[in-house]
């Protein structure tokens, strides 16, 4: 059997997108997605939980994301789930969950390529 690392989102890009040029003039871009879960508590009362997801998009798509992408842009986004880690400045091992997409779909009427 195959194994399966998919996550879709939609959401709210949560600033400008930042764009870097690697060697080889590959281009990668770094934002952040926010999304919402809205339930009622015990006592009826709306409640919405915001999560955050770090988004990364790579050459061609990052092209897409540097021209259209920007703070508050409504985005569906399909990736995999890549988790990390590195050692901070002071040698502590830090982790960090993101999301390499595979596609991204503006949603904004007036942003639509």
């Amino acid at each position: 059997m195959k194994n399966v690392n998919k996550v879709i989102l939609l959401g709210n890009v949560g600033q400008n997108p930042e764009i870097k040029e690697l060697e080889g003039k590959i281009k990668v871009a770094h934002f952040s997605l926010a999304t919402n879960e809205t339930y009622k508590n015990n006592n009826g009362e709306l409640q919405v939980n915001t999560y955050w997801h770090k988004i990364i998009g790579w050459r061609n798509l990052a092209d897409i994301i540097e021209k259209y992408v920007f703070k508050g842009s409504l985005v569906y986004i399909e990736g995999k789930l890549r988790t990390r880690n590195y050692e901070d400045k002071q040698g502590i091992k830090q982790y960090v969950t993101e999301i390499i997409a595979d596609d991204i779909i503006i949603l904004d009427e007036s942003k639509k390529i």
